[in-house]
């Protein structure tokens, strides 16, 4: 049985793997348009920060470890044509410009998003640069060399030293992960490190100045960079199968919870593809590289027997933004409220362990419920402590569907080492649960 991938970042690695562990037996053939596979699209801030001195080292495997194991690694070859009836593929060697022609059995779609380049007039200049392929960092990174002042579209952040101003379109930074409160809060620890940041702030235009510098132009007013480094959304790279198999209305692919399509002999994994949404029960587009990692392993355990659901998501994702953790999961309380619940948010903030520790930290946690039933929705952390694993805790709270009233008492370690004789997280369902005048009864 041949099985071909396409695409080879995170979603496609990770199915790979899996067959050549499940199905020895199985031929691969791997179809990717670049010469490397593996690139973290998180080692382009990284980079440019400082943390990371060599950029290849973010890569995390190496083709050469496939090839061994007998896998056709067919780098530098874009796919131009997939006839899901007939099972064949036409692809391009990008290099020697020859046409190949190939057929498969089983077939994984791992090709993941391309870069949503808004319509800005001028956003074709050369100053104005993406960063979500290696390639683009390998640019970025030497652009910024000879630049001082940055502009970031988008609401992202540089940690490099330079002058930065941050252009938002909505009233706030990170909406689809913080609510006002902890937004709030991020502004300000920019801004307390020089960054400007401009909301409600829509880019209308980049131009070229007498002084060799890039204006960006505002409906509101006109700034001067050296650099403007773009940071807008992704869509899914699905058109190699438009009009055979069923796509959403984005152009995601559908998938079952086996990561299968609606062609039994199709698999799809990863930017390409929704993921199923727990909190809201639904699907839901959410391009992250944990979802991609964890649809291209099942796509692999899946391909030729159909063994392992998916258990879905709560989008759980952090950053470390200068000293500070941020850190969500699930909906915000915007969120949630737009899927209808009768939603409400606790607040706590407090250290995360007891003062008379040689050091402690403040925690600021919002926790999401649902009033009716009393469940779990999201949560959002903010802190110099390491809050990031209390998200995955969260997330895992929110996956079993548990309430604010068994968060409240739910089992974890004390130490004055790590934290309060009630952890921080049962202390912001206590208060919760104080918000709804009590505990259900048991």
């Amino acid at each position: 049985m041949k099985v071909a991938i396409i695409g080879c970042t995170h979603a496609g690695i990770a199915a790979m793997r899996q067959i050549l562990k499940y199905y020895p037996e199985a031929e691969i053939t791997v179809y990717e348009r670049h010469a490397d596979i593996s690139y973290l699209s998180c080692g382009t801030y990284l980079h440019i920060g400082g943390t990371v001195k060599n950029l290849a080292d973010v890569f995390y495997a190496n083709p050469n470890e496939f090839t061994k194991q007998g896998v056709k690694m067919r780098l530098q070859f874009d796919v131009i044509r997939i006839d899901a009836q007939a099972h064949t593929i036409m692809a391009q060697n990008l290099l020697s410009k020859e046409l190949v022609h190939d057929h498969y059995d089983k077939l994984i779609m791992a090709t993941g998003s391309i870069t949503a380049i808004p319509a800005i007039t001028g956003v074709e200049n050369a100053k104005v640069m993406l960063c979500k392929t290696c390639d683009q960092a390998h640019e970025l990174y030497k652009a910024a060399q000879q630049a001082e002042q940055v502009a970031i579209i988008g609401g992202g952040y540089v940690k490099s030293g330079h002058q930065v101003t941050i252009f938002q379109r909505g009233p706030q930074l990170l909406d689809e992960y913080l609510d006002p409160v902890l937004a709030e809060r991020v502004t300000k620890l920019l801004t307390d490190q020089q960054v400007h940041v401009i909301t409600n702030a829509e880019v209308i235009k980049f131009s070229d100045t007498t002084s060799n510098k890039l204006c960006v132009t505002t409906k509101q007013a006109a700034y001067l960079v050296d650099l403007a480094v773009i940071c807008p959304g992704v869509i899914p790279q699905s058109d190699l199968l438009k009009g055979q198999f069923t796509l959403a209305k984005n152009g995601a692919i559908i998938t079952d919870a086996y990561m299968g399509t609606s062609d039994p002999d199709i698999f799809a994994a990863g930017d390409a593809t929704e993921v199923h949404f727990n909190p809201t029960l639904h699907a839901a587009y959410i391009p992250l590289a944990s979802h991609a990692i964890r649809q291209g392993t099942l796509a692999g355990i899946n391909v030729f027997d159909k063994r392992l659901k998916s258990i879905g998501t709560q989008a759980t994702t952090g950053m470390l933004l200068f000293d500070q953790t941020i850190a969500s999961t699930g909906l915000t309380l915007a969120g949630a409220k737009a899927a209808h619940y009768q939603a409400r948010s606790a607040f706590y903030q407090g250290n995360y362990r007891p003062d008379f520790m040689p050091t402690t930290a403040e925690v600021t946690i919002e926790l999401v419920y649902d009033q009716t039933s009393r469940k779990v929705l999201g949560a959002q952390l903010m802190s110099a402590h390491e809050v990031s694993q209390s998200a995955n805790t969260l997330s895992v709270i929110i996956q079993n569907e548990n309430t604010i009233d068994q968060l409240a008492f739910i089992d974890m370690l004390f130490s004055p080492n790590f934290d309060e004789p009630f952890n921080y997280l049962n202390l912001v369902a206590q208060v919760a649960v104080e918000q709804e005048q009590g505990y259900w009864r048991t």
